[in-house]
């Protein structure tokens, strides 16, 4: 219109495609994806895929983060995704809160005030399935510990815009149709989830029936937290239906309609495909089914897959909070410098000591 400033016709053509983006038209807001899981279980190499970038994938050491773009037509601001992974598989558990916060998760319908690019966060929970052992109390550790913070970040939001953190509760429903059977039992995780099982070219040479406890328990587990599951490795075919997965998180690109349920193939299974009656019950005998004390069904699951693949001593699995004694980052001159500086300090420490204990303080 004559007589608006430049500044005001831009305003007002960033809140133009914020409105259509909030009113289900092209969505030119930002994404963010938060991978963790299993340490050394492929992260990395799954998101260096999906953003084409052709390099040998490093060691994550704490938290790293990086992003893409992507045009999806002429003239049409490309959008933005945000990339977060958490090494150090449960070792850096605090570090969640840097990559999952309040705003990340701005710009729900109805915020205020209203986000000209919203947002939207979900994450990517990525289990080596060549280690069945260490699988649940991976599984569990990083979901329990994400969720708490989520629920944090959620309350905060509430007592801010009780609006906006109502819609994002009935969001997490979105994917399971009003009539699915199942719809009273489970307790969807409060983001997106995509549960990614990786080193399939190793799980497929398991003996069958071991296949059968684990893909049946991380289908149950998967259909608990409303999330899709798939199983990958480094085959191409794999991968590029990997990245479409990410991507539609990342970019809102069409998701695959394809779904894999047998445990002979890769699984592939959508949220809100499955369901309890198709998983079946836990895989132990019946005269043992009731000997069980537990509270929920995913106690159940938890006790069963156990049973099958005890988890390793807490020795074994110690976490490593302190990354420069972790052992794949060794450097021998280094860490010989680092014991010589944590003596003297241990010797300055009980210098200190002693000196306060002869000093003659006057009453």
């Amino acid at each position: 219109m004559p007589g608006e400033t430049l500044w005001e016709i831009a305003r007002a053509e960033v809140e133009r495609r914020g409105a259509g983006s909030r009113d289900g038209g092209p969505d030119s807001g930002e994404k963010t994806v938060f991978f963790l899981g299993s340490k050394g279980g492929g992260k990395t190499t799954i998101i260096l895929r999906c953003l084409d970038r052709d390099e040998p994938p490093k060691p994550t050491l704490a938290l790293e983060y990086t992003y893409g773009r992507r045009a999806k037509g002429h003239n049409v601001p490309k959008d933005l995704a945000h990339f977060w992974e958490l090494g150090g598989g449960t070792s850096l558990l605090d570090l969640i809160s840097i990559a999952i916060t309040s705003e990340s998760v701005r710009g729900l319908p109805g915020s205020s005030p209203p986000c000209p690019l919203p947002r939207t966060l979900s994450v990517v929970l990525v289990l080596d399935l060549s280690k069945p052992n260490d699988l649940w109390v991976t599984m569990e550790s990083l979901l329990q510990a994400t969720r708490s913070h989520v629920d944090r970040v959620r309350a905060k939001l509430g007592k801010t815009n009780s609006k906006a953190a109502s819609e994002m509760r009935q969001k997490v429903w979105s994917h399971l149709q009003k009539d699915h059977p199942d719809r009273e039992l489970i307790d969807p995780f409060p983001i997106p989830l995509v549960i990614i099982g990786s080193k399939y070219d190793v799980f497929q040479d398991f003996d069958s029936e071991k296949r059968k406890v684990i893909c049946r328990t991380l289908r149950f587990s998967a259909h608990h937290h409303g999330a899709s599951l798939l199983f990958t490795s480094k085959s191409e075919g794999l991968l590029l239906k990997i990245r479409g997965a990410i991507n539609q998180l990342a970019f809102g690109i069409d998701k695959s309609k394809s779904v894999c349920m047998d445990q002979n193939k890769p699984l592939f299974i959508p949220a809100g495909s499955d369901s309890l009656s198709q998983i079946g019950p836990p895989p132990i005998p019946d005269g043992d089914l009731g000997k069980l004390r537990v509270q929920t069904p995913l106690e159940l699951w938890k006790k069963v897959y156990e049973r099958h693949f005890p988890p390793q001593s807490t020795s074994t699995l110690k976490d490593t909070r302190d990354p420069a004694r972790d052992p794949q980052y060794a450097e021998s001159e280094v860490d010989e410098m680092r014991a010589q500086k944590d003596q003297e300090l241990d010797q300055y420490k009980s210098g200190s000591s002693k000196s306060w204990k002869q000093m003659d303080l006057d009453p």
